[in-house]
């Protein structure tokens, strides 16, 4: 896949690292040409010099070829404007904003685009919403390490359904929602929103059925 990097600092310089080693192509974009020194020798991604919503720029780092779009800048109207036109002008689905005010990020949130608080793990947050399908770093597991604790963010199918089918016993159980950026321990009731991310509690050799069950939707 094709992905759009949006700020080449801290946070877009390793993103677009983990990406290109992860075997998908990039593009990063800075409106600093001297940004881009944080790059290792070795990144093969194209760099443009320019701004994320700026369309002439977007096209330019391949926007129009692309399944993915980050804004990591250090601004947020700038992030929030990039990941808007990437969505509403290019329909680029997987788009992440990165949003220092806690908070815009939630009137963000409630408009169906995804965001990152400013914390250390940024980066594995932008990954995990970029890249669901992928095998990404993880949060808390046992000491065995045979029951870990995952997120996904929701796929589309799992809109608008209830929650509780996605619940196997003594295999995975969803456990907690994050939703408009609040987490909340989830019930029997609840029922899949656009943008939600889920908590799973998974059985390490259950983890590829998890996965499975995610992408084919509610049984009936």
């Amino acid at each position: 896949m094709h992905v759009v990097v949006v700020g080449c600092g801290r946070v877009g310089t390793e993103l677009s690292i983990r990406l290109e080693a992860s075997g998908h192509t990039v593009a990063i974009v800075d409106k600093r040409a001297t940004a881009f020194r944080r790059l290792p020798e070795g990144f093969i991604g194209n760099k443009i010099v320019g701004f994320g919503f700026d369309r002439d720029h977007l096209q330019a780092a391949g926007i129009e070829k692309a399944g993915a779009l980050a804004a990591v800048t250090n601004g947020d109207n700038s992030n929030i404007l990039t990941a808007r036109v990437a969505r509403e002008n290019f329909g680029i689905k997987k788009v992440v904003a990165r949003i220092y005010d806690p908070r815009r990020a939630l009137i963000y949130e409630r408009l169906g685009i995804p965001t990152v608080a400013t914390v250390t793990w940024t980066t594995d947050q932008v990954l995990r919403r970029l890249l669901p399908d992928e095998e990404l770093t993880h949060g808390w597991a046992d000491a065995t390490g045979s029951v870990r604790l995952i997120e996904f963010p929701i796929p589309d199918v799992w809109c608008g359904k209830k929650l509780a089918e996605l619940n196997e016993n003594g295999k995975y159980w969803l456990t907690a929602i994050t939703r408009f950026g609040k987490s909340a321990i989830t019930d029997t009731n609840a029922v899949g929103q656009e943008s939600d991310l889920l908590h799973f509690v998974v059985g390490v050799v259950d983890e590829t059925d998890l996965r499975d069950r995610l992408k084919e939707g509610p049984v009936s």
